[in-house]
C-alpha cells in the first residue's frame, strides 16, 4: 500500500483547489402583491467559480478527524427581475460577484481503508466574509441590492481518498447552506421583494495531503 504511515500521523497539512456554482433560497415577502407596475417573478443565473484554501487535518481517533481549511471563494449569480412597467412585460438582470473568505472548521468521518482508497463523510461549520459585498456600486448597474458581509453555513459532504505514491488526492463533493438572511435592505422595491434571502453553493475539491514530497527527485 501507498503512503501506510499517513492514515496514523497525528497531523498532516496540504492544499485543496476547486469549482463551485453559487444560487440563492428566495423567500418572496408575504405582503408583496404584484399589481400594475410591479415584480412578479425573479429568478437566479449560475456560473461556474473557483476556490482555493489551505489544509490542517487533526487525527482525533482511527476514523475521524477534524479539518480546518481556511481560503478564499469566487464566484457570480445573477437575479433576474421579471416586472410590469406601463403594461410593458419587462426583465432587469443585477449580476452579483461575491468574493468569500473562508473558515470551514469540519468533522472528516473515513470509512475503513481499502488498498490505496478510502471514502469518507464531512461535515461542520464555514462562517463566511464578503469581501466584494460593501464595493461601491458603479451608476450603470443600479438598481442594486446589496448584500450583507457576514454569513455561516453549515456543510455536508461526500468524497473520496486515493493514496498515490507521494501524496494523497482527495476527491469532495459539498453542499453549503447559508443560515441567515443575507439582504441589506434599503428603500427599493427590489430588496422590499424579499422577506429572506438564504446563500446556497455546490463546491467541487480537489484535494492533495500529506505524504513524502521531499523524497521526490524533482531532476528525474
Amino acid at each position: 500500500m501507498n503512503l501506510p504511515k499517513l492514515d496514523n500521523q497525528t497531523a498532516h497539512f496540504g492544499y485543496s483547489l476547486g469549482l463551485n456554482t453559487m444560487d440563492f433560497v428566495i423567500r418572496p415577502s408575504d405582503t408583496f402583491l404584484p399589481s400594475f407596475d410591479s415584480i412578479y417573478a425573479v429568478e437566479i443565473g449560475r456560473f461556474v467559480g473557483f476556490n482555493i484554501n489551505m489544509i490542517s487535518n487533526l487525527r482525533l481517533a482511527n476514523y475521524l478527524d477534524v479539518r480546518f481549511l481556511p481560503g478564499l471563494t469566487f464566484g457570480q449569480r445573477n437575479i433576474d427581475y421579471k416586472y410590469i412597467k406601463n403594461g410593458e412585460y419587462r426583465r432587469h438582470t443585477m449580476m452579483i460577484e461575491s468574493t468569500f473568505l473562508d473558515f470551514p472548521l469540519l468533522l472528516k468521518y473515513r470509512a475503513h481503508r481499502i488498498n490505496n482508497f478510502r471514502p469518507f463523510l464531512v461535515g461542520g461549520v464555514n462562517p463566511r466574509i464578503d469581501l466584494a459585498s460593501q464595493k461601491k456600486i458603479k451608476p450603470e448597474d443600479m438598481p442594486k441590492i446589496r448584500l450583507k458581509r457576514f454569513d455561516a453555513y453549515y456543510e455536508l459532504g461526500v468524497g473520496v481518498d486515493f493514496f498515490l505514491e507521494y501524496f494523497m488526492f482527495g476527491i469532495e463533493l459539498k453542499s453549503s447552506w447559508g443560515l441567515f438572511n443575507i439582504v441589506a435592505y434599503d428603500d427599493t422595491e427590489y430588496s422590499q421583494y424579499f422577506k429572506k434571502l438564504n446563500s446556497h453553493m455546490m463546491i467541487l475539491s480537489f484535494h492533495f495531503e500529506g505524504g513524502k514530497i521531499d523524497k521526490i527527485k524533482w531532476w528525474e
